[in-house]
């Protein structure tokens, strides 16, 4: 079953019944694939068969899915040569770097 309507601010979201935009934005990042999918477009312009071999053969349906919420929500646009972030989708993953920061020193932590 499809995970609809796509997560938008303002609209009741899982978590938060008024749609909180952090709260948005987190339902719709944790769709299975969605980082995933937001990482492998962070250098480049992929067309739809090299980002699904980089996202380890997932589904061409749950790609097209993904995409296709990620498009709505203006994270990704289609370009000459495939898919990539727009300016938006730049901005995430400028604001997903302390996080990913965070999971290393997390690691760290774990293995002492």
């Amino acid at each position: 079953m499809p995970d609809d309507p796509i997560p938008r601010p303002g609209r009741p979201v899982r978590g938060s019944e008024t749609g909180r935009p952090l709260m948005a934005a987190l339902d719709l990042l944790g769709r299975r694939w969605t980082l995933r999918v937001i990482w492998e477009l962070r250098q480049d312009e992929v067309g739809f068969r090299e980002l699904r071999r980089r996202c380890e053969r997932m589904s061409s349906s749950v790609l097209s899915t993904r995409l296709g919420e990620l498009t709505e929500a203006r994270i990704v646009e289609t370009g000459e040569e495939g898919y990539r972030l727009t300016p938006l989708g730049r901005q995430l993953l400028d604001a997903l770097h302390p996080l990913e920061n965070w999971g290393l020193a997390w690691e760290k932590a774990l293995r002492e």
